[in-house]
């Protein structure tokens, strides 16, 4: 199970990501934006949402590190904006660890399918650190 660094911008995560692989010298990021994911039918996508990065990730030095700009009305608050992504292709652990960080923390998103896992949730710890869980999965490839 590995523990990658999730970082979110306010608008400029395209830049950013394109800055930072252009430093440490790797691939040009795959980037997805909130426009290009599967849309909900009973949501409309405010349009300046479109072109905001809803995900991309980066080999640094062997350590994955994702990016994403925070969606539209989301608060962004500079020197807060890192969780800690909690990838395994173990569920059962990862349901173990969400349950125990859970207790006495606040859930963003319970465990749930999600287009890009079939098991995915959010939360902020006891002590004020946002974690992501994701189950790494054939779904991701």
């Amino acid at each position: 199970m590995a523990v990658d660094v999730y970082l979110n911008f306010n608008g400029n995560c395209r830049e950013a990501a394109e800055f930072y692989a252009e430093v440490f010298k790797t691939e040009k990021p795959q980037i997805m934006t909130f426009g290009e994911a599967p849309q909900n039918p009973e949501y409309t996508l405010p349009e300046e949402a479109k072109d905001l990065v809803m995900h991309t990730r980066l080999s640094i030095n062997g350590s994955n590190v994702m990016f994403s700009d925070v969606f539209t009305g989301s608060p962004f608050i500079l020197g807060n904006n890192i969780s800690l992504a909690l990838v395994s292709k173990n569920e059962e652990e990862l349901r173990s660890a969400f349950d125990a960080l859970k207790e006495g923390g606040k859930v963003g998103m319970e465990l749930q399918e999600t287009f890009w896992s079939k098991c995915y949730g959010s939360l902020k710890d006891k002590f004020g650190i946002e974690w992501q869980f994701s189950h790494e999965g054939a779904e991701m490839q």
